[in-house]
């Protein structure tokens, strides 16, 4: 137990340093929001410090996050799952899945465009299943080049080069499973 909580509070100068690095703020600019010195948030930050209830609340009010955010603390009571959207080649994805290896989920946010996207055929080992939610999806596997409108999915091995895009630059938005090992998903028709 007590090495849980040390693992957790060496944990925490790191965290802290990549927050006020994220939102641009000196430490100069922190000590004048905090009231904290520069000395001892740099001694917070580089884990020469300790962390402690009274330098963590109005760091977290300066940074407007929960504490329990800055010390990596497992979210306990709440039933919401919080997603940290991905932004990749002008897409948004968003996970769905935390499980590390195995099938992955995400939603997938292809945004309007008044030019049409670049055809950039790309490659890598796995395997993809994809569901058209909103907007008409232009996808491109090896030599097939087709259109899925909503409602519609499709899988392919993502060895085959292939892209994904806008079929009429309006926005499109389509859930995707994607398994590293190759795994396929596997539909049951209803039995009545």
């Amino acid at each position: 137990m007590a090495d849980d909580i040390d693992d957790v509070l060496d944990a925490v100068g790191p965290r802290l340093r990549a927050l006020r690095r994220q939102r641009g703020i000196t430490l100069a600019e922190l000590a004048a929001k905090t009231a904290i010195s520069e000395s001892t948030l740099s001694r917070l930050e580089s884990g020469r410090r300790r962390a402690t209830l009274e330098l963590l609340l109005p760091l977290a009010r300066a940074y407007d996050v929960p504490i329990d955010d800055m010390v990596g603390a497992p979210r306990t009571g709440d039933l919401r799952i919080h997603l940290h959207p991905i932004h990749r080649h002008g897409m948004t994805f968003i996970p769905l899945s935390r499980r590390p290896g195995g099938t992955q989920a995400y939603k997938m946010l292809i945004p309007a465009r008044k030019q049409p996207a670049e055809v950039t055929l790309k490659t890598h080992s796995g395997f993809e299943w994809l569901y058209v939610l909103n907007g008409k999806l232009r996808l491109i596997v090896g030599e097939q080049d087709i259109t899925l409108p909503p409602g519609e999915a499709a899988e392919f091995d993502t060895s085959l080069p292939h892209w994904l895009g806008s079929a009429d630059g309006q926005a499109v938005e389509l859930l995707i499973l994607f398994g590293l090992q190759g795994e396929r998903v596997h539909v049951r028709p209803r039995h009545e």
